[in-house]
This record gives structure tokens, sequence and C-alpha cells, in this order.
């Protein structure tokens, strides 16, 4: 019994599922409250036992399969994955279905912007207010510097960066969208292509002079470009749907006591 948790007996045919297991389960079902993550617990190993019930009844013996980083699965996680294989065929998607849901999805699939960068880090702990206020008034300086002579970055870049791009006068190339911290994309993507920010950007690894290069723009993908991503999402999306269909229809022939797992909502997709 969870501490201060009132909970009913679980089982699934009969044979009871411990409550020291489902505890232990719980750690995997984060909820809102203990009886939320409870439930969640019970019923997830009671559709794993429901599986490995029908494994059993079917005859289906382990196969030595490794999970999703290459470690070999247990004896019961194989054994559920081998009867899945065998008993959840959902369809392929093929060109037509992968079309229609491009053709109906269109601004999902388009390029992220993007933006050539360059920098000079003048690095510091923020927590240091001394050495912060050093660096943002050697960023503005530099920024001085750079509004008379704008050929100068490089030169400075090498000089006073504390960033590895240094070594490349600055130059971090390309960037897209969450490949850097907020505060620095905040204001690249707002500057015009060839323009130095006017002001020193502050981030948690020091204080910036950014300025903007090239900018190549959003644009919409072509079928062909993303066609495999969209088979791949509505092979998975069938793939899930399947299963808990699956699921479904065992526990509507099950004898299930303290769980509720809905029961299949429409034909078995095979």
């Amino acid at each position: 019994m969870v501490e201060g948790l009132a909970t009913p007996r679980v089982a699934v045919d009969g044979r009871e599922i411990a409550e020291a297991a489902i505890a232990a389960e719980m750690q995997h079902h984060p909820a809102g409250d203990v009886a939320a993550a409870h439930a969640a617990a019970a019923e997830a190993l009671a559709v794993r036992q429901l599986l490995l019930d029908e494994a059993e009844r079917l005859g289906i013996a382990a196969d030595s399969l490794p999970d999703s980083e290459g470690r070999p699965l247990s004896d019961e996680d194989a054994r559920i994955e081998a009867l899945l294989a065998a008993e959840v065929r959902p369809p392929r998607a093929d060109e037509t279905t992968a079309r229609r849901y491009y053709e109906t999805h269109r601004a999902r699939f388009r390029s992220s912007p993007l933006v050539e960068a360059e920098h000079i880090l003048f690095a510091a702990d923020p927590a240091d207010e001394l050495a912060f206020g050093l660096a943002t008034g050697d960023a503005r300086t530099a920024i001085r510097t750079l509004q008379a002579d704008p050929d100068a970055f490089a030169v400075l870049a090498r000089r006073h960066s504390g960033c590895p791009s240094k070594e490349q006068g600055g130059m971090l190339g390309q960037i897209a969208p969450g490949a850097l911290v907020p505060e620095f994309e905040a204001v690249l993507f707002a500057l015009a292509p060839g323009t130095l920010h006017p002001a020193p950007v502050k981030t948690r690894f020091g204080v910036h002079v950014i300025r903007a290069g090239r900018r190549e723009e959003a644009r919409e993908l072509p079928f062909e470009a993303v066609s495999r991503r969209i088979a791949d999402y509505l092979e998975e999306a069938s793939w899930r749907r399947a299963v808990s269909q699956y699921i479904g229809l065992l526990a509507a022939k099950a004898r299930l006591e303290g769980v509720t797992i809905a029961p299949a909502t429409g034909p078995l997709v095979q």
C-alpha cells in the first residue's frame, strides 16, 4: 500500500499484481498527485501482464533483441516485442497517403531561416559584477571601433574573443533558430544583413558584439524532400493506434480488477 493512499487489489485473470511492484513502477509515471501516478503504474503493469499472457498462450518465445540503445532486452520485454511484431501489422504509408498529409499540412514543412553570424565574446561570469562590467565596457569600445572601421571585425575577434570562433575571425557560420542562447538569437534574427548591433549583448557566457551576415528566409520544402519523414511519422502513429487497439481487445477478453483499460474503439488495423 502506498503511504497515505487506500489502494484496490489489482489483478489480471485472478493473478494479483503486487503493491510493491506498482509502487516501484510509479517512478516512471509522473503525475499531478499520488493517486494518478498509482493508477497509471497499475495500468502499465496490467497491460504488461496481458501481453505476457497472450505471448504464453500463443507459444511465442523470447528472441535476443536489443533496446533503442543497443542493450539486450529482458526475457519478458523480448517476448512482448516478439508478440507485437507477430500480431500487430499496421499498413505502410504509401505515396498517396503521404502526399495527402503533406497537402493538408504544408505549413509544417518549411526550412528554418538561416543567418550568418559574426561575434566577439568578451568572456565573463555574470555572477562576477566587476568582471562583467569590464567586459561590457570592452564590448562597447569594440563596437565603436567597428562603427568607424567595419573591416576590423576579424582582427578584433582574433585579438579579444573568448570563443573558438576567434580562429575564423569571429565567424560562426549559418545559424538556425534554437542553435544559440535566446538572448543572442533575439538580436541576431532581428538584424538586417550586414548590420552590427549597436549595443553589447549579455548572456551567461559573457558579453557579445554581434554582426549579421547573409540571410536565407524560411521556404516551403517540396514533397520529395520530406516524403520519407512523413511516411515514418504516419507509420509510427498507425503502429501506436494498432497497439492500443490490440491491448484493448486483450483487455476486453480478460478479467481485470482494480484497473480500467479502454476497449478497442474500431477494427484492428492490419
